[in-house]
């Protein structure tokens, strides 16, 4: 099983990933392909997010049985913690002052 979240991104690149997966809710996808398929998908979005952000998870042998990659313009960064993977969600102290002065 595999997951996209993309977020932010040309419609150009959703209607890519409908050849390959179900999108439930907008810009959310989820199927199952090969690793090589996976692979490959991830490089597609990654060249082709331009300003948005995509989220990949998928089922694996891990303590978590899943792994997780970012990238782009995201509202959480992912960091590893001793082998697993959490979500940090950053708080106003850790905006840019050019941020929060826009909130």
């Amino acid at each position: 099983m595999m997951i996209f979240v993309l977020e932010k991104v040309p419609v150009s690149l959703r209607g890519e990933l409908t050849r390959w997966l179900i999108e439930p809710h907008p810009g959310v996808f989820i199927g199952h392909v090969s690793a090589l398929v996976r692979d490959k998908l991830w490089e597609k979005c990654c060249k082709s997010k331009r300003a948005g952000g995509v989220v990949q998870a998928w089922s694996t042998n891990t303590e978590q049985h899943f792994q997780i990659r970012m990238s782009g313009n995201t509202d959480r960064t992912l960091i590893d913690l001793e082998g697993l993977q959490l979500i940090r969600i950053p708080n106003s102290v850790d905006k840019p002052a050019e941020l929060q002065k826009k909130n």
